[in-house]
């Protein structure tokens, strides 16, 4: 199916975080890192399914790719990127960023984005942090290792591992952070300088889906962007249990997983999908930073 072009005007930016089911931080405690080798991969047959419902409806989308999972599955990120959406980097270990030194967090991006590049042949420019978890000073490395932008800011009113960068807030989707380099914050619905999550995971799959919708069609309305992000784990119900979570931590996980790709397949068919880099592209001229004299 001919993939569609963005329209100007407000628009819908898609992304996929494409990380395998036992890599997130909700598990962590249960499947220490020494295991994930050993655990059952189903992050193909997930995002393929994801790479089918985008195409069924002509939707482009952005794909935030983990380097562990492109390391161990090099014909699926060829596939993505033949099918006409962006790649872009998820970093490499899925460490949270400020667990990590700058040297760190340097070695581990660079070992992703060399990797996404080698096998797509694409120069990767953006950048999503694992969690959410942002920080200022990864913003300085992010840009000398020749990325353009980033989507790691969700400033909802709350969350115990979600990152900030001082001066964005919830009233911004897509700002310039310093020239050349950008932050593009996943949605939420405005509530002072924070807001209520609007951009996926967990807030989409507990809502009812009629007033997300409504939700996204208010934001739409706005005159901002909007921008959604889901991971191929959270379309598979049948992805194995662990014992020993916390409530919490099981709660946010498994809430829902059984509904989650029908309502990702009413998302996709009642909104326009592009990817982050247009909507970028679309906003620039808009977008100035002061200029010292």
């Amino acid at each position: 199916m001919e993939m569609t072009s963005p329209k100007p005007g407000p628009s819908a930016a898609m992304s996929i975080d494409v990380e395998d089911w036992f890599q997130v931080e909700n598990l962590k405690p249960v499947v220490p890192r020494a295991s994930w080798d050993g655990q059952e991969s189903r992050v193909v047959r997930n995002t393929n399914r994801i790479l089918e419902l985008l195409e069924e409806r002509g939707a482009r989308a952005t794909f935030f790719v983990l380097g562990w999972v492109a390391e161990r599955h090099p014909e699926l990120i060829r596939r993505i990127a033949a099918a006409g959406h962006e790649i872009a980097s998820h970093g490499y270990g899925h460490d949270l960023l400020y667990t990590l030194t700058p040297a760190e967090f340097r070695a581990d991006v660079d070992r992703g984005k060399k990797l996404l590049e080698d096998l797509t042949g694409q120069r990767v420019t953006g950048y999503r942090a694992p969690s959410f978890s942002i920080t200022d000073w990864a913003v300085t490395i992010l840009q000398e290792l020749g990325f353009e932008y980033d989507s790691s800011v969700f400033p909802t009113v709350a969350h115990d591992r979600y990152g900030r960068l001082t001066g964005v807030d919830a009233g911004q989707t897509v700002l310039e952070l310093r020239p050349g380099f950008y932050e593009l914050c996943i949605s939420c619905l405005p509530l002072g300088k924070r807001g209520l999550p609007w951009g996926g995971g967990g807030y989409f799959r507990m809502l009812p889906y009629p007033a997300w919708r409504a939700g996204v069609q208010r934001i739409l309305a706005s005159g901002s962007p909007y921008m959604f992000y889901l991971h191929p784990w959270e379309i598979d119900p049948g992805q194995p249990r662990v014992h020993g979570l916390s409530a919490v931590s099981r709660f946010r996980h498994y809430l829902n997983l059984a509904r989650c790709e029908s309502r990702f397949a009413a998302l996709l068919a009642d909104f326009q999908w592009t990817t982050v880099r247009d909507v970028l592209e679309q906003r620039k001229p808009a977008l100035s930073l002061p200029r010292s004299a």
